[in-house]
């Protein structure tokens, strides 16, 4: 039986908050989701389909395809039954593998412990069955098994990703504090921007949010940055379906003419640095980079879009007291060379918000990290209606 042709249960994983935008992904590519839970996305579909997904998704941390789920109360109990599935037909005989895990058990008190019975019952069973077995080791370049195991329930899943789906694969150089990419891109989904009118980011650091935008206004999907991921490295893998996949990806590439994104900052290194990355992304010609105070960021008029800042949170009181001042600018700039325009302004800390000085018509939730974090949204309107202030 190939596994690329078998239907089971796809778990696509996600960062806290994400799920909504990763289960409109799927959907986009028409996949109906059984359900939606606050880090993932579960539906049905085979290794191939797999394939597809993690070429495809923007939002997604790993995606998990599922062996087999059985009960185990103890780690003996999950040897015995890992070690009756058929690795020797999954795993190459001179691969490699590494495993991950999930282990909410009483009777376990490290992960690693965990791994270990799942690589032993791996090995054991292809060393019985061929005379030897494959190399294991902690690196996620090659096959990857992922254990599940809550209470007695236990789950075995190929993780057909390996490094995570988050990071792009096009950002070399970080930069300060960057945002992760797939946040970057979850919260462009929840914005109004209809991908053809301005874009505009100021204060854009390592440029992770403008080329984003640009990725996404031209249809370019995260898999044309990446060349090797965990289902590459299964027994029965054909690199016919990928190519066919990777084909698809290059037809979806489209021109947008007049597009027209603006990326700024302050520091001259941030600007090297997002142009490098747009260069890496093949997207450097399709934003405009320029370095200005951001009060200073050229605003296209009689157009409308979006303007998206991503400013600094401000941890250490001293830094949270010198922001104020930055996130009342902010406000000002937004009020008086907006107009038209939707703005958003992604931010972990809320008291420094309330400096603004505009009232948000949406407040949407993410994490990033461990920061409890909002997208706040602001209508600016064109016309003589004023903006509501808020009290600081």
């Amino acid at each position: 039986m190939n596994l690329f042709f078998s239907t089971s249960r796809i778990i696509v994983t996600c960062s806290n908050r994400l799920s909504a935008y990763l289960q409109q992904e799927i959907v986009e590519l028409g996949y109906k989701p059984v359900r939606v839970f606050k880090t993932g996305v579960e539906l049905q579909g085979k290794l191939a389909d797999c394939i597809r997904l993690n070429l495809n998704l923007r939002c997604a941390s790993q995606v998990l395809y599922s062996l087999q789920e059985f009960k185990a109360y103890n780690a003996e109990e999950l040897y015995k039954k890992l070690i009756t599935i058929e690795w020797e037909n999954i795993l190459p005989g001179d691969g490699y593998f590494s495993i991950s895990s999930n282990v909410s058990n009483d009777t376990i008190t490290n992960n690693l412990f965990a791994n270990v019975k799942v690589k032993d019952a791996i090995a054991d069973r292809c060393r019985e069955k061929t005379g030897s077995r494959p190399n294991s080791g902690p690196g996620l370049h090659g096959a990857v098994i992922h254990l599940y195991w809550k209470e007695d329930i236990a789950e075995i899943f190929l993780d057909t990703s390996g490094e995570t789906l988050s990071k792009h694969g096009y950002r070399k150089i970080p930069g300060k504090a960057p945002m992760l990419e797939s946040l970057a891109a979850a919260t462009l989904l929840a914005t109004k921007w209809d991908k053809k009118s301005p874009f505009v980011n100021p204060m854009c650091g390592s440029g992770t949010v403008a080329i984003e935008a640009a990725l996404m206004a031209t249809g370019r999907r995260p898999g044309l940055y990446r060349s090797n991921y965990a289902f590459m490295h299964l027994r029965e893998y054909d690199e016919g379906l990928y190519e066919k996949e990777f084909n698809l990806l290059q037809e979806k590439v489209i021109a947008v003419p007049g597009l027209n994104i603006i990326a700024t900052d302050i520091s001259e290194d941030a600007i090297n640095i997002s142009k490098v990355n747009a260069g890496i992304a093949g997207v450097e010609e399709l934003i405009d980079f320029s370095v200005c105070d951001f009060a200073e960021t050229h605003i296209p008029q009689k157009e409308g879009g979006v303007i998206y800042f991503n400013p600094e949170y401000g941890d250490r009181l001293g830094v949270e007291e010198a922001l104020q001042g930055t996130y009342k600018r902010m406000g000002d700039f937004l009020k008086q060379q907006c107009k038209g325009y939707f703005g958003y302004i992604f931010t972990g800390n809320l008291e420094l918000a309330k400096k603004i000085g505009l009232k948000p018509g949406r407040r949407i939730e993410f994490f990033t990290s461990k920061i409890d974090c909002r997208l706040l949204e602001y209508e600016l309107y064109a016309g003589s209606r004023v903006q509501e202030k808020i009290e600081a």
